[in-house]
């Protein structure tokens, strides 16, 4: 009898954790998501699809990806958001040259190195007010807007603004 329970359990607890596997493989729990002109990919179906809008509307891939990354702020706030940093690799298939963001923040503008010498500090401190930057996101969108993007940012952010505001499912 106790055979049977476990292998009841077993059955149920597959049941419980199957996905649509529309792909045939057993590992995957999404969907595979194919295009000709473009296509989208992140943690969280309302982020994907407001990158496909962009991408529709005749946005590049930088606007698809700054309207993406905007809206996980919104919907996914503990794993992005505007009040922290960014790092992208682009390609730029057009001058065939590949560009790379480090958008990590600034330490604070009235922070000098004059500071740390002054005061005997060698290395950053991992505890305590100084070693906090600046977010770097918000600027690193923009940076990569001005070289990459075509849409108006207002447009690109539309989608994150909507959200914020309205709420989301």
């Amino acid at each position: 009898m106790k055979y049977y329970s476990l292998i009841i359990f077993m059955f149920i607890s597959v049941a419980l954790t199957a996905q649509d596997r529309v792909t045939g493989y057993s590992f995957a729990t999404r969907s595979e998501v194919i295009a000709r002109n473009g296509m989208a990919a992140t943690s969280h179906p309302l982020a994907t699809q407001a990158a496909l809008d962009v991408l529709k509307k005749g946005g590049t891939a930088i606007d698809a990806a700054i309207a993406a990354d905007a809206v996980l702020g919104v919907v996914e706030p503990t794993g992005s958001g505007i009040g922290g940093d960014i790092f992208a690799i682009i390609w730029s298939a057009e001058k065939r040259k590949l560009y790379g963001l480090n958008g990590s923040g600034r330490s604070p503008r009235s922070l000098k190195l004059e500071y740390f010498r002054e005061n005997g500090i060698e290395f950053i401190p991992s505890l305590g007010p100084l070693p906090v930057s600046v977010p770097g996101c918000v600027d690193g969108w923009f940076e990569m807007h001005d070289m990459f993007g075509k849409l108006p940012m207002k447009d690109v952010l539309q989608p994150a603004i909507v959200y914020a505001r309205d709420g989301f499912p």
